[in-house]
């Protein structure tokens, strides 16, 4: 018994004075020819090439020549339009708003966003059906969600106001106040958005390991600053991957909300209140049919993305951490 224990079998001995074999070679997929890789790549190159590329080339074109849509005159003004843009006090109070906006929107967005998540991360009865009901705003497209916050602060016939009648009196004209319609947009934006920053939020405070937490109760940290000092700077690469995304959403996609909730009024001062670049953009391109003026727009709103990157990964990742 002893002796079987100890000695090696036979199969195990012949085995071992067995030469190994080499390792194969490691073998890389190489197409045979090169037009091969061209072919597979020529339709989706294609659809890039009729519904962008062209696109932004008219409309660089576009942006060096003063138009009318409905007209269809064309005059060369070169750089006339980016100056007047820039001169004009209406563009000036519309960019304004934009950066308040923005600046809202995002910080909004990402502490809710951030506070959600970490009690959704809770091991909770109905953990599943609180994640699915904080993500499913995302579902829903701009126009949707802007049509049930139009239905719920409707003056007359929303639910918001019949319960602040009920207990305050209060009957609030959200939509002619120019505060309360720039509130109400800001708090829209918001929680449209806030499904998607739970999604990752969610995802990269379950990828911390429990050992750390652990260790940080071990050592006498509360919970908040267990969260703060602890599990906020491991979640850094989201937060950075998170920020940008937010600032491109919240420039581009909040055009269906506005249109639908207040189409950019009320009017306070030169310009309605929530008028933003993109929107200010539709309406001298489709309202007014200034197809120069909205080309020159749709030219600094792409430098303005191009700057934004630009500085976020220039700067930006010198304050985060990655894992090793």
């Amino acid at each position: 018994m002893y002796l079987s224990l100890v000695q090696p079998s036979r199969t195990t001995a012949r085995r071992a004075s067995q030469p190994e074999k080499p390792a194969a070679p490691q073998t890389h997929a190489v197409f045979r020819g090169r037009a091969l890789p061209w072919l597979l790549l020529f339709p989706s190159l294609l659809v890039l090439a009729i519904f962008s590329y062209y696109p932004a080339m008219r409309t660089l074109r576009l942006s060096v020549f003063r138009s009318n849509l409905i007209i269809g005159n064309e005059q060369f003004v070169g750089p006339a339009n980016f100056a007047e843009l820039l001169s004009s006090p209406v563009y000036q109070q519309v960019a304004l708003q934009t950066l308040v906006f923005v600046t809202l929107v995002v910080t909004l967005g990402l502490l809710c966003a951030l506070g959600l998540a970490w009690l959704a991360s809770k091991p909770i009865a109905g953990a599943k059906f609180y994640r699915l009901m904080l993500i499913y705003p995302y579902a829903l497209s701009p126009a949707i969600a802007g049509t049930l916050w139009l239905f719920l602060f409707n003056p007359e016939v929303g639910p918001v106001n019949a319960v602040l009648g009920h207990l305050f009196g209060l009957q609030p004209r959200w939509l002619d106040n120019p505060l309360l319609a720039f509130g109400l947009v800001v708090l829209a934006a918001v929680w449209k958005g806030l499904g998607y920053n739970i999604v990752f939020y969610l995802a990269a405070i379950q990828n911390v390991p429990a050992e750390i937490t652990e260790a940080a109760e071990i050592d006498g940290a509360t919970p908040w600053q267990g969260f703060w000092w602890v599990v906020f700077p491991l979640l850094s690469p989201m937060t950075f991957f998170l920020l940008f995304t937010n600032i491109v959403s919240a420039l581009f996609d909040s055009f269906g909300l506005v249109d639908i909730l207040t189409r950019g009024g009320p009017v306070y001062g030169r310009a309605g209140i929530t008028t933003f670049l993109m929107y200010q953009l539709y309406q001298d391109g489709f309202r007014n049919f200034k197809t120069g003026a909205a080309a020159a727009q749709a030219a600094l709103l792409l430098l303005l993305v191009v700057a934004i990157v630009l500085m976020q990964f220039r700067y930006g990742n010198r304050k985060v951490h990655y894992g090793a």
